[in-house]
């Protein structure tokens, strides 16, 4: 575990590939298998650890997909990655698309809803599928705006930890292959200060579980808001809740542009003095 006085760590970056109509950001760029397949070996060159790969938006605007169609837009770009040994993360709330996503042995599963079926835990258990547990105040299957108070956030993504913890390893998974996110954005409230109050606290959340813990503020609306910027437009914003939040201990970092990232995480370091070491 390394701590605030350790200096920044260098976090493990999830480049972020939306094959979906809907995304807020880049919604029907990538829908199509040959420019899906095309951005993610951009995202690799530019410095993606991981590729971190979505084909159902969740956003409150976005149209539900079906299982089936889901995996059939995930297919060819999880296989094509695979065979180039470039490891892949799986962006899914479906339990089919979880099921099939553990038989193709990706080496994560992302998954908005914190894993909230546990009539699936039985098959993750069987599986060596690293498990990325987001925390989110909505409770149904819709992103819908809920106001919290920043006050109450850290509290109630503590309790939510806890108890999804507690569930997958009374299930059989190991602790060691979680990966905490606390949501950001819409995913912790209609109030931006929720997300900046969770930013500032992840050295706390990493001191309460002793697990990894995962940070996504690429383009979200919680920045967007603070500098009436479009998400095309929110690149600088974004970096620098990246950079804030490496600073704080964040294990990896989710983001649609990982150049900027990487490049501002080696000058940081170098200026620093750092040697350059990766969290798994």
């Amino acid at each position: 575990m390394i701590t605030r006085a350790s200096g920044l760590v260098r976090p493990t970056i999830f480049g972020i590939l939306n094959m979906t109509e809907d995304s807020f950001s880049d919604g029907g760029r990538y829908l199509e298998s040959e420019a899906a397949l095309e951005h993610a070996r951009v995202l690799v060159g530019e410095g993606a650890d991981v590729l971190d790969i979505g084909a159902a938006a969740s956003n409150p605007d976005a149209k539900p997909v079906p299982s089936d169609v889901e995996i059939a837009r995930l297919a060819p770009i999880v296989a094509a990655l695979k065979a180039d040994s470039i490891p892949v993360s799986v962006d899914s709330f479906s339990p089919e698309v979880q099921r099939w996503a553990i038989g193709e042995e990706v080496e994560y599963l992302n998954d908005v809803r914190g894993f909230s079926h546990p009539d699936l835990y039985p098959a993750l258990a069987a599986s060596a599928t690293k498990l990325i547990v987001m925390h989110s105040v909505q409770s149904g299957d819709r992103l819908v705006p809920v106001d919290i108070s920043p006050d109450d956030i850290f509290d109630r993504c503590r309790c939510f930890f806890e108890g999804r913890i507690g569930a997958l390893v009374g299930a059989g998974i190991s602790e060691t292959r979680l990966v905490l996110d606390p949501g950001m954005g819409l995913f912790l409230g209609s109030n931006p200060e929720a997300s900046f109050t969770m930013l500032r606290r992840i050295f706390d959340l990493k001191q309460s579980f002793g697990l990894p813990v995962l940070i996504s503020v690429s383009r979200k609306s919680f920045l967007r808001r603070l500098i009436g910027r479009s998400p095309e437009q929110a690149g600088a914003a974004s970096l620098a809740a990246e950079l804030f939040a490496a600073q704080q201990g964040a294990d990896g970092i989710r983001t649609h542009e990982p150049r900027p990232l990487r490049d501002a995480l080696t000058v940081w370091r170098a200026c620093a003095h750092e040697t350059d070491r990766n969290v798994p």
